[in-house]
């Protein structure tokens, strides 16, 4: 039922977000789908949310993509355990920089009621996104803040503070699938300016390793997935070994600063499944507290 929708694009012309953001929801989805239980985590509202087309799940990046769904399914689970966390911790303030299809606010609405929830986007993508919510039935609650920003022409910080957000709170910041497609320059300053948060927030920002760091077996996939990025004008940008993005966040000015490595996820989320669910080796986590 929810593959038979048609999507808002053809309802009334709001651009749907990226593809890169979409495929990022339906592997959500997909690890519901196909996966052994216990799943890492339960995601389908971002199916409901993209609504394609039927047979979906044998497209080709679907199909041959199982190592990056898991390092998927890990990155978000990993940044909802890291909420819950510090909402308990008194964390009243959670910004999604680069949110895409993020359903954190729908799936969690017993910890987000609680916090105040800041998603950053293109202005599309989240106008598409209050459409596709509205029409489903979820609706814009009012701990949910939409900020849509053209990264072009105007400041995520200068948005988000017109937003409501309060500098003086200590706040959580996730950035994944983000640094990849930026300019080194651009994460440089992402960092400085989540550095100055108040005393104890954190930020969870997802880099990606160079070529040579990958484990053999995630090089050709990697090399399929630059071809195709670079096809859709949205070339990978930037790569950063641990050790560098232990030092620019260093830098930055964070107090206490951790990489959070692929088999560290292993470890988290994947000891003793029954299947051989395992992550691909080409994201690093920096988890930096002010």
């Amino acid at each position: 039922m929810i593959c038979k929708e048609r999507t808002m694009e053809q309802n009334n012309k709001v651009r749907m977000p990226d593809n890169t953001a979409v495929r990022t929801a339906l592997w959500r989805a997909l690890h519901v789908q196909v996966d052994a239980k216990p799943h890492i985590l339960e995601d389908e509202i971002g199916l409901a949310l993209a609504a394609p087309a039927d047979g979906w799940q044998q497209r080709p990046d679907m199909k041959f993509t199982k190592r990056l769904r898991a390092s998927i399914v890990a990155r978000a689970r990993f940044i909802e355990d890291l909420i819950i966390e510090q909402s308990r911790q008194g964390i009243s303030q959670y910004v999604i920089l680069g949110a895409g299809l993020d359903t954190f606010a729908q799936r969690r609405p017993d910890i987000a009621s609680g916090i105040q929830v800041y998603e950053i986007d293109q202005p599309d993508t989240l106008e598409w996104k209050t459409q596709r919510l509205t029409a489903l039935g979820f609706g814009i609650p009012g701990y949910l803040h939409f900020v849509p920003v053209d990264f072009n022409t105007s400041s995520w910080w200068e948005q988000l503070l017109k937003a409501g957000f309060d500098i003086n709170k200590p706040s959580v910041v996730a950035c994944t699938g983000v640094s990849l497609y930026l300019s080194r320059e651009a994460n440089i300053a992402i960092l400085h300016q989540a550095a100055a948060l108040a005393p104890g927030s954190t930020l969870a920002m997802t880099f990606y390793l160079p070529m040579a760091l990958l484990d053999e077996e995630d090089r050709p996939m990697q090399e399929i997935g630059e071809k195709g990025a670079r096809e859709a004008g949205t070339p990978f940008v930037s790569f950063f070994s641990p050790d560098e993005i232990s030092a620019l966040a260093t830098e930055a000015g964070f107090k206490a600063i951790k990489t959070i490595s692929t088999k560290d996820m292993e470890q988290y989320y994947f000891a003793n499944r029954t299947d051989d669910l395992l992550p691909a080796s080409g994201e690093v986590f920096l988890l930096a507290k002010t």
